[in-house]
C-alpha cells in the first residue's frame, strides 16, 4: 500500500469512525430522552447539567460535562501508567472531544422530542439503547483507539491483572455511584430520570446488541477495508455532467 493509499484509507477509517460515534451518542440522548435513566457514561455529566442553574457547578451541558469527564479519564490513565503511557493515547482526547460535542449535537436536533407516556418514554429507552449497541460494535470494528472510559479500564485491568469484562463493570459502578452521590449532593435526592431502571437496562441490554451484533458486521469490515478514490468520483461526477450537458444542448 503506497503512502497515499494509507492517507486516504486513516481517513476513511475515521470517517466511519465519526459515524460510529454519531450512532453512540444518538442512543445516549434518546435514554436522557426517555426520563427512565440515562446511560452509564452519560449519568454523571447529566447530574452535573442539571445542577449547573442551582448549585455553584458551571452551568455546563451534558457534552460539556462529558468532554471533561473524559479529559480526567485520560488523565487518569497518564497517572497510572506514567512513563509506560503511550503518546498515541492521547487522540482519546480528541475522541472523548467529539463525543461530547455530538451529544450536544444530538440534544439539539432531538430537542422538539418530548417523552410523556410511558409508552413513548420504553420506546425512546429501547430504541436508544439498541442504536448505542450498534454505534459500539461499529466503533470496536474500526480499530481506532479507544473512548477514555474503554480506555481507563483496559489501563486498569493492565496494571491489576484482573480481567477486562470485571474491571470494566467495576468502573461503570463507579460511575453510577458517583452520579447517585451527586444527586443526594446536589438535590438531596436520588434523580430517577437520570439514574433509574433504564440505567440498569443500559448496562445488561447495550451489551448484548453488541454480542449479538458483532458476529454479523462482514460488511462493515470490507467496507472498513475499501479505499475510496475520491479522484475517480470527481472526474466521474463532471464527465456525467458534461454528457448532460452535451444532450441538453442536442
Amino acid at each position: 500500500m503506497t503512502t497515499k493509499e494509507k492517507i486516504i484509507s486513516f481517513l476513511w477509517q475515521h470517517v466511519l469512525l465519526l459515524i460510529s460515534l454519531y450512532l453512540m451518542t444518538l442512543g445516549v440522548v434518546l435514554c436522557v430522552k426517555s426520563c427512565l435513566g440515562s446511560s452509564v457514561i452519560s449519568s454523571l455529566p447529566f447530574v452535573f447539567s442539571l445542577a449547573g442553574p442551582t448549585s455553584n457547578v458551571p452551568e455546563w451541558t451534558i457534552g460539556g460535562y462529558t468532554i471533561a469527564m473524559n479529559f480526567i479519564l485520560v488523565f487518569c490513565q497518564i497517572l497510572i501508567l506514567r512513563k509506560k503511557f503511550e503518546p498515541i493515547q492521547l487522540f482519546q482526547l480528541i475522541i472523548g472531544f467529539i463525543f461530547g460535542w455530538l451529544i450536544d449535537l444530538n440534544m439539539f436536533l432531538t430537542s422538539a422530542l418530548e417523552c410523556t407516556a410511558f409508552s413513548s418514554q420504553l420506546l425512546a429507552q429501547f430504541t436508544g439503547c439498541t442504536i448505542m449497541g450498534i454505534g459500539i460494535a461499529f466503533e470496536v470494528r474500526c480499530g481506532s483507539v479507544t473512548m477514555p472510559g474503554e480506555g481507563i479500564s483496559i489501563v486498569i485491568s493492565q496494571v491489576t491483572h484482573r480481567p477486562f469484562a470485571k474491571v470494566k463493570i467495576g468502573v461503570d459502578t463507579t460511575l453510577v455511584l458517583l452520579a447517585i452521590g451527586s444527586c443526594y449532593l446536589f438535590f438531596g435526592s436520588w434523580q430517577w430520570n437520570v439514574i433509574g431502571a433504564g440505567t440498569i437496562f443500559a448496562m445488561v441490554y447495550v451489551g448484548l446488541v453488541v454480542k449479538f451484533i458483532a458476529p454479523h458486521l462482514g460488511w462493515f469490515d470490507r467496507l472498513l477495508a475499501y479505499i475510496p478514490g475520491f479522484r475517480r468520483y470527481l472526474f466521474g461526477l463532471a464527465r456525467f455532467i458534461y454528457r448532460r450537458g452535451n444532450g441538453t444542448k442536442e
